[in-house]
């Protein structure tokens, strides 16, 4: 799967898969600058009046529940079963789950209430989903263990039947089956808002081209080898949050088979 990776990124700009995404007011610039850069197509649309139209339209559904209202997670609800009833893939996006109880209910019904793809979310977030009482400050991860993150996210694919990716210094992403971890990216990552999000919008986006697996895989690493190049450019937060749409427009398979660095892990 790993040599596939360069394709899956041909095929998603040959593509230009429509992503419809319903997710929070402050990243929805973020997301929608990061698809287009990456060569898909974003539309944000939350009118429950619409999905359907939207739905039949979109490539992939991206969920995000970073700020949650009353009529938002209706929406959010209403995608889902929507969306699983067209057998679109749809990716669910826990922000600050563990954080109050509003947001680790909503998430839990989102994973309910339809055939979620893919769950991506640091490791608060998902340890929170599976009852663990992940340490989570907002959307923000207090604390990070490679190895905890590793077992979670395993056990996070075995309790929702699902690919999921618990993102931080080292990725490591699951379908049960196998399990990836990805090194690449930097820590400046962590000072620019939305940049979680955006990861979740790039898997939706893949989602189009290749498996769930294969997808959230192939986001991730074409995320952080971005970053990587965006770091060397400009290492401070405004100008590396520039740079990293210029590379996620930029890179190219030759860049991705030489930054690369994703590892088959045995578990």
């Amino acid at each position: 799967m790993l040599d596939l990776i360069p394709k899956y990124l041909s095929d998603l700009r040959s593509k230009k898969p429509l992503v419809h995404n319903i997710t929070n007011l402050v990243v929805m610039n973020v997301t929608a600058n990061a698809l287009l850069a990456i060569g898909a197509s974003p539309v944000m649309a939350h009118a429950e009046e619409e999905l359907e139209d939207m739905l039949k339209l979109a490539n992939a559904l991206v969920v995000n529940i970073g700020t949650l209202n009353s009529h938002w997670i209706k929406s959010m609800e209403k995608a889902v079963k929507i969306a699983s009833a067209m057998e679109k893939p749809i990716v669910l996006d826990p922000v600050g789950a563990g954080a109050t109880r509003l947001r680790t209910q909503v998430a839990l019904r989102l994973l309910e209430a339809g055939d979620i793809t893919v769950l991506r979310g640091n490791l608060g977030e998902i340890a929170a989903l599976l009852g663990e009482g992940g340490k989570t400050r907002g959307v923000d991860t207090a604390d990070y263990k490679e190895d905890l993150a590793q077992m979670v996210a395993v056990e996070a694919t075995k309790r929702f039947n699902l690919v999921v990716a618990v993102t931080g210094a080292t990725d490591f992403i699951s379908d049960g089956k196998e399990l990836y971890a990805i090194k690449n990216g930097v820590s400046l990552l962590g000072r620019v808002t939305g940049t979680g999000c955006m990861a979740t919008a790039l898997i939706g986006a893949f989602c189009a081209v290749a498996e769930p697996l294969s997808a959230a895989v192939s986001a991730l690493t074409v995320l952080g080898v971005a970053a990587e190049k965006a770091y060397e450019d400009a290492p401070y937060p405004g100008s590396f949050h520039v740079r990293l749409y210029d590379w996620l427009y930029r890179i190219d398979s030759d860049l991705l088979k030489e930054k690369m660095e994703v590892k088959a892990l045995v578990f």
